[in-house]
């Protein structure tokens, strides 16, 4: 999934956001593992479950993997990883887009409006 925001001075429970789907497209293309491999050290991959369990009612038009619940991504686990798994992670980190919808805030309920796969973020005067 496409997104990765912060919390902002706000909040401190702001993160990981909720997903409100309106409409998804799914982009099928190449694995490459080598590059999953080194994106994953970076991924904070319990909001990426957290998405995906989100997403995942409204996957409809595609049969989509499942991911495992809990992943370790250690160095050694990652570099173990089997191709079922890679394929997984490559298909909701690059080929699952959120195309209209909401990110919405867990702390404060703020909705961010998303459009064209382009989340607006930008906050009203009154909250900055």
């Amino acid at each position: 999934m496409h997104y990765d925001i912060q919390t902002s001075d706000r909040t401190e429970k702001g993160y990981p956001l909720d997903i409100e789907v309106t409409t998804l497209k799914y982009e099928e293309s190449s694995i490459n593992r080598e590059f999953i491999l080194k994106l994953l050290p970076k991924v904070n991959y319990p909001a990426l479950y957290s998405a995906v369990s989100q997403v995942c009612p409204h996957c409809t038009e595609h049969s989509l993997p499942e991911l495992p619940e809990h992943l370790d991504t250690s160095d050694e686990a990652i570099s173990n990883l089997d191709e079922d798994t890679i394929g997984k992670l490559h298909t909701w980190l690059l080929d699952v887009y959120l195309v209209e919808g909401m990110l919405v805030c867990p702390d404060t309920g703020r909705k961010f409006p998303v459009k064209d796969c382009i989340p607006n973020m930008i906050l009203h005067e009154d909250e900055i």
